[in-house]
């Protein structure tokens, strides 16, 4: 490469995706033959649901194989609006609604089509990995506000009203989170509405990723719906690739303004044009059909969550909270920080203790690090709760043997 042609500097301002470059090492370690189990990858186990295959199988069949509409098809943009209503009292019109190529990219044209250098965008931490390098990418800056185990890793109306300043554009809100599971109540997000109130100047991007995964009676609510005279400041970010066990498929999708839908749809018209033809099917089906197996699924998922949860709390240096939502846990690793592993090495960060799980007990998950609050890591519990119970028997294991 010659000195004067290499990566822009757009470019050089993010970093690979930390979660996808451990599933890469899992996958290459497999490939030798290594008995790892993989925890990093938030991806459900369980199978796209039939009804939904069969829709995506009858599209090809009736020829549905040709360009959409840039930002979706008029059946799915109806269903997403049937879907908004339905699950959160939500009304969009279909010139409010934005159809992409899986939730991330939903993130990034609506972040790429709207921050300028300069413009600060509010991240609570523990944060999903792709965030701040988005809003890097835009010229933006994040601004990271840390959520700590003891407030369950959920920011407070008092950070968030210390966070803004007149620079602020956006205000980024996953519940239930990736990585931690942690999910806004009503009053908790009420209490964020007043804060916003006072700043007209702030969006929020509300990423509602894992809304229909959660647990114990948990009610999940969204700040448009929660706080109504915010609607025309917030963009609603959904999808199916989580609840519907289609990350495969890549639809995303969201509701907001009408003139930063047209923003979207601008900045897609000139990148990847439209989401496949055949999962656009696929997605009308799974938003339209029956939702019963939601049910069964986040059964299942509570299960294995607790299962994590026992197990891990078993560990001495470990504090694992109990999330709301997801399919993830989050552990403060903070008491085995310093402690040295059999062969004489000292963990001085969870990014080397995510490195001692895998080399000594062959279990992979996610350093705290790439999610922005540390000494912590990240497990996926989306598959078997006799895998689940392997991993967490390692894990337990290797830090035992921690001096």
């Amino acid at each position: 490469m010659s000195a004067a042609f290499g990566p822009s500097l757009a470019l050089n301002r993010i970093q690979p995706s930390a979660t996808l470059a451990m599933t890469s090492r899992v996958l290459e370690l497999k490939a030798k033959g290594v008995d790892v189990i993989g925890l990093s990858a938030g991806e459900p186990d369980f199978d796209t649901p039939d009804f939904v295959k069969e829709a995506a199988i009858e599209a090809i069949r009736n020829g549905q194989t040709k360009y959409t509409n840039v930002d979706g098809t008029a059946e799915l943009k109806a269903a997403i609006a049937a879907k908004f209503k339905r699950d959160n009292g939500l009304d969009y019109a279909p010139a409010q609604i934005s159809v992409n190529v899986g939730g991330k990219h939903t993130l990034f044209n609506a972040l790429v089509a709207t921050v300028n250098p300069g413009d600060e965008v509010i991240i609570p931490a523990p944060y999903w990995v792709s965030y701040p390098d988005i809003v890097n990418f835009a010229g933006g800056t994040p601004v990271i506000v840390k959520a700590s185990a003891a407030q369950n890793y959920k920011i407070s109306a008092e950070q968030l009203e210390a966070a803004i300043t007149p620079r602020t554009k956006w205000l980024l809100l996953n519940s239930p989170s990736n990585p931690t599971g942690g999910a806004y109540t009503e009053a908790e997000l009420n209490a964020l509405g007043e804060v916003l109130r006072r700043h007209p100047h702030v969006w929020v991007m509300a990423d509602d990723m894992y809304e229909h995964i959660v647990y114990d009676g948990f009610t999940f609510t969204t700040i448009a719906q929660v706080c109504p005279d915010l609607y025309e400041r917030v963009l609603t970010v959904n999808g199916c690739s989580k609840a519907y066990s289609m990350t495969g498929w890549r639809i995303g999708f969201a509701g907001g303004p009408a003139w930063l839908i047209k923003a979207m749809a601008k900045l897609q018209s000139q990148s990847t044009s439209n989401p496949c033809s055949i999962a656009q099917a696929a997605a009308t089906a799974a938003l339209n059909g029956d939702q019963s197996f939601l049910v069964e699924r986040n059964a299942a998922f509570k299960s294995r969550r607790d299962l994590v949860i026992s197990m891990l709390n078993q560990v001495n240096g470990m504090h694992c909270p109990t999330p709301e939502g997801a399919f993830y846990v989050y552990p403060d690793v903070s008491g085995l920080i310093g402690k040295t592993t059999p062969d004489g090495k000292v963990i001085t960060n969870d990014a080397a203790l995510i490195d001692y799980f895998l080399d000594s007990a062959q279990v992979a998950a996610v350093h705290g690090g790439a999610f922005g609050l540390e000494p912590a890591f990240r497990i996926s519990y989306a598959t078997s709760e006799v895998i689940l119970t392997e991993a967490c028997t390692r894990i337990q294991r290797a830090c035992g043997d921690l001096r």
